[in-house]
């Protein structure tokens, strides 16, 4: 049984654009993580504190890490395959147009 990839794979023109992207929203990431396990470390009753509907810091902190990292991930998506749609754009070829009646078999061409 021959095992290949189910698409065919090449270079990536986004590649270097969606690591800097990358690596930008993980460091953005891991502070907003850092202060939760700095809270933690620093000021553990502080987590017990109730700041919304009867919800916990902890709670709170822990789901809006888990949403954090949801919208990171859509906004990832859509920001790469902006990139690589316009980098499709700049690397097509042009395509010749059809039916203008430039070409030589223009009804009045001189050809």
């Amino acid at each position: 049984m021959l095992h290949e990839p189910a698409t065919p794979s090449g270079r990536d023109p986004a590649g270097p654009y969606k690591a800097r992207l990358g690596v930008r929203m993980f460091i953005f990431y891991t502070v907003f993580y850092a202060g939760f396990v700095a809270i933690n470390l620093i000021s553990p009753s502080t987590m017990g504190t109730i700041v919304v509907a009867g919800l916990n810091l902890a709670t709170v902190y822990g789901m809006g890490l888990i949403v954090l990292g949801l919208i990171e991930a859509l906004v990832y998506n859509i920001l790469c395959s902006r990139k690589e749609a316009e980098l499709a754009r700049l690397e097509a070829p042009p395509t010749p147009s059809v039916g203008t009646g430039d070409g030589p078999d223009a009804p009045n061409s001189k050809a």
